[in-house]
């Protein structure tokens, strides 16, 4: 405490025991525990005395004459008390001012609380008042505070919760309007002004201020003069708001809404009426003046406004470019005028729809053959279409004329146009009695004619009746024929060897003869209708090797895109093979029909077990063929090599007989070499691995050089060849070889059967940017059965050849000319002489190349 190192300091200058070096380190401990401004005064002291202490210490041990025995333990002592004894003198002289400051200042703030204290009572005097009472919200707290009282009079409670309550004491539009308000004021500090209402009908006058401290709302009592005047504010509030309730109104309508003023100028307009005259926003419509109506249509509205002032007129007028037509109604008062637009132009459009509808519908039911009749509550005929007129024979003028309903039947009843009934009245009494009910009736009448008409009565909501006449006449005659055809037709899927069964989209069964029942085992009473498929599916899932019944459910049951018919067969367990086919029907049903294919699956059977002989048998006459004719070959090969070696005559010489036989020999193995590399070519394109040598083929040459090969046998036989290559092209692509080969069996075939001393062509001419090859002979001719065998390989010619071969001739012909790609024709007819054509394109390129850079081509 700042009392505290003056005492310690007092009791140092007083001479008591300081000698002891711990009283002035505690001393000096003591006073540097003080504030921090004392503290540092004690230090300054201190630190000031230091130097003075130290050489007064020094110079008293100096004095002349004088013999003193200090220690520097005793020298430390004496500077430590000097030091302490200055730092207390310093400290003394600052708490001395300090506590004089201090002084000063209570005594300015006792002048200060007492100057709050003289506010705080007038403030509660005035808060006190009997007058009007305070609601404070101090920031940081929720709960309000209370102030002040009102009077007894004006209905306001004393306790705190009931006055917090507002719609407990004030009247409902002032305690919303207050609500409303204080919202504002406590949430974005909107201060407000406001004359309230009590139940009791006492007026108080509600302010609501702010503070930096908090929210202020204070209800003050009014005086009479104050009450007329509130009375007059809340009279104003009341019309503010409900012009402001109209205005709102009147503003979110989407009609045209003005307002004028006494001199008949636009005061206000509505966003629909600015839209309507395109004036923008609602007060640029009503600052510029833009009018709705025309000037006509304003006028006649002044007009009638100087007798009456309620105007309701439709009235036309353009808006967005349409003429429109509005419902207008325009009240004129003292002071101005207000008025609306209804747009009824989509109402007239509806009426006259409605009105070109009911034409309509007259014109159309004028066109039905349904006799249809309408009348009015009063049981007066009002309409009739000509099915009507018709079907009762009346005349038109009769039935304009409105005829009452009751009448009506009587007439047709003496016409005997309705039958006769021993109850007549009680009969048409019930008939009319239609007019009286709610509910559609339904009648069947019989006419002494045998027509048969179904009566229907449907009541109006407005009061009259629709009578309906159907001629059911040809429905009963067709339901009776279609009754007829449907046991016709039960009568023969009974008696049908065909299963037949059909389900409905439901799965269930509709219908079904004793066939399939019988085909399938299935017990009678399982086959009736509403089984479902399912049923049926577990009895028959094991009659069948291969059970068919899931897919058959599945294509009842399911839905399916596209709903296509399929057959199958299935093969029973018993052996009988069943043909089934399913099909869909228009109606959303399915019918599957089984029919007992047994025999013929058999015979089926044993016909591909036949042709499957065939093949294989064909399969090894091939491979027989092929392996034979490479074994024949070469011992051909070495036979022949023999024979010309024995001719040659380089083992001797040979009698003339004996080189008949060489000759003989050479000549058969070459035919027979012939025959063997024929059989070994047709091999190769069978198996599909013939190779084409393609290149460029000269005509010319090509067609001398096969000449050259026949030469000899042409003239063994004294037959001419001729040779027509002038219109030829120079070259073709094929190989060369095989265009050979082809042109030499050509040839062979003609000298063969060409008689002696005739002359067989070869022709060759341009074919469609190819060439083609004419093989021409006079010799018998083929019939119309030969040609169809004639490229049958080891097929003989039994038409009057001078040799038989085997039947390859042609055949190697045919194959080597569609392998190029080209066709090969006969002209032949018995007696006639034969043709030959062989047409080549200009290049086979539609074979894919080989790997050694040929052609290969396919197996025919």
């Amino acid at each position: 405490m700042p009392g505290i190192v003056p005492r310690e300091a007092g009791k140092a200058g007083d001479g008591r025991s300081n000698d002891s070096n711990d009283d002035a380190a505690g001393a000096m401990r003591r006073a540097l525990h003080g504030r921090p401004l004392r503290r540092l005064c004690l230090l300054l002291g201190a630190t000031a005395l230091w130097p003075a202490t130290t050489m007064a210490a020094q110079q008293a041990l100096a004095i002349p004459g004088i013999s003193v025995s200090m220690g520097t333990r005793d020298v430390i002592q004496l500077a430590v008390f000097v030091g302490v004894t200055g730092a207390a003198i310093i400290s003394a002289i600052w708490l001395i001012r300090e506590r004089g400051r201090t002084a000063s200042e209570n005594m300015e703030l006792r002048g200060r609380v007492a100057d709050l204290d003289s506010r705080l009572q007038r403030s509660d005097a005035l808060l006190n008042l009997k007058d009007q009472r305070s609601i404070v919200w101090m920031k940081g707290s929720s709960r309000p505070e209370l102030v002040g009282a009102l009077p007894a009079g004006s209905g306001a409670p004393e306790d705190r919760g009931a006055f917090l309550a507002f719609g407990r004491w004030l009247e409902a539009r002032s305690a919303a309007a207050l609500e409303h308000a204080l919202d504002g004021l406590r949430e974005n500090g909107h201060v407000f002004d406001l004359v309230i209402e009590t139940q009791s009908g006492a007026l108080l006058e509600a302010q609501g201020r702010t503070s930096p401290t908090g929210r202020v709302l204070r209800f003050a009592a009014l005086s009479a003069s104050e009450r007329a005047h509130a009375r007059l504010r809340m009279e104003h509030q009341r019309l503010s708001a409900e012009r402001d309730i109209l205005l709102g109104l009147a503003e979110a309508l989407p009609l045209p809404v003005w307002v004028r003023d006494g001199e008949g100028k636009l005061a206000w307009v509505n966003s629909a009426y600015a839209k309507a005259v395109e004036g923008g926003t609602r007060e640029a419509a009503a600052r510029q003046g833009r009018e709705f109506l025309s000037s006509q249509s304003r006028e006649a509205i002044v007009r009638h406004q100087k007798s009456q002032p309620a105007f309701s007129q439709k009235l036309s007028t353009v808006v967005a470019g349409d003429r429109r037509v509005y419902d207008v109604t325009d009240f004129a008062g003292a002071e101005g005028s207000a008025g609306i637009a209804v747009d009824l132009t989509d109402v007239e459009a509806v009426r006259e729809e409605y009105e070109r509808t009911v034409r309509s519908h007259a014109a159309t039911l004028d066109q039905l053959n349904t006799a249809v009749a309408i009348f009015d509550e009063t049981k007066k005929l009002r309409f009739f279409n000509q099915a009507f007129q018709e079907l009762w024979g009346l005349d038109i003028a009769y039935l304009e004329s409105a005829p009452d309903h009751a009448l009506l039947l009587d007439r047709l009843r003496s016409e005997d146009k309705l039958a006769e009934r021993p109850d007549w009245q009680r009969w048409r009494e019930g008939l009319l009695g239609a007019y009286r009910t709610v509910d559609s009736q339904e009648d069947w009448w019989h006419l002494p004619d045998g027509r048969t008409l179904r009566v229907v009565a449907t009541p109006q909501p407005r009061g009259g009746v629709i009578w309906v006449f159907e001629d059911q006449t040809e429905k009963i005659d067709l339901e009776t024929r279609f009754n007829s055809a449907m046991r016709v037709q039960d009568v023969t899927l009974d008696n049908l060897a065909e299963g037949v069964v059909v389900f409905g989209s439901d799965g269930r069964l509709r219908l079904s003869n004793p066939a399939f029942a019988t085909l399938w085992g299935i017990d009678k009473d399982l086959v009736r209708p509403d089984t479902h498929i399912s049923s049926i599916r577990v009895f028959c899932q094991n009659a069948a090797v291969e059970n068919p019944w899931p897919g058959f459910v599945a294509a009842a049951t399911g839905f399916e895109e596209e709903r296509r018919d399929r057959h199958g067969l299935i093969e029973l367990r018993d052996g009988i093979v069943l043909r089934y086919a399913v099909i869909y029907l228009p109606n959303g049903q399915m019918m599957i029909t089984f029919v007992d294919v047994t025999d013929s699956v058999n015979v089926e059977r044993a016909l591909k077990e036949k042709n499957e002989a065939l093949q294989r048998a064909d399969q090894l006459k091939n491979d027989f063929v092929q392996h034979v004719s490479y074994e024949l070959r070469s011992p051909l090969t070495n036979i022949i090599g023999f024979t010309e070696l024995l001719g040659l005559g380089q083992f001797g010489p040979l009698t003339p007989r004996q080189r008949e036989y060489v000759d003989h020999i050479g000549t058969s193995s070459a035919v027979l070499l012939t025959i063997v590399n024929d059989i070994l070519d047709l091999a190769t394109v069978d198996a599909g691995i013939m190779k084409l040598d393609i290149g460029d083929v000269p005509v010319t040459g090509t067609v001398e050089a096969a000449a050259e090969l026949v030469a000899d046998r042409f003239r063994d036989h004294n037959i001419a060849l001729r040779l027509d290559t002038a219109e030829a092209p120079a070259s073709f692509r094929a190989d060369e070889h095989r265009v050979r080969q082809i042109l030499f069996n050509l040839l062979s075939n003609a000298a063969n059967f060409a008689p002696e001393g005739s002359t067989v062509t070869l022709a060759a001419r341009p074919w469609s940017g190819g060439v083609e090859f004419v093989v021409h002979d006079d010799g018998p001719g083929m019939t119309a059965e030969m040609l169809d065998t004639v490229f049958r390989r080891f097929e003989p010619r039994p038409n009057g050849g001078r040799r038989r071969g085997p039947g390859l001739g042609l055949s190697i012909v045919k194959s080597f000319v569609e392998l190029h790609g080209g066709t090969v024709e006969i002209r032949t007819d018995s007696g006639a002489g034969t043709t030959v054509i062989c047409r080549f394109p200009p290049s086979p390129d539609g074979f894919p190349a080989s790997p050694d850079g040929g052609f290969r081509a396919a197996a025919e």
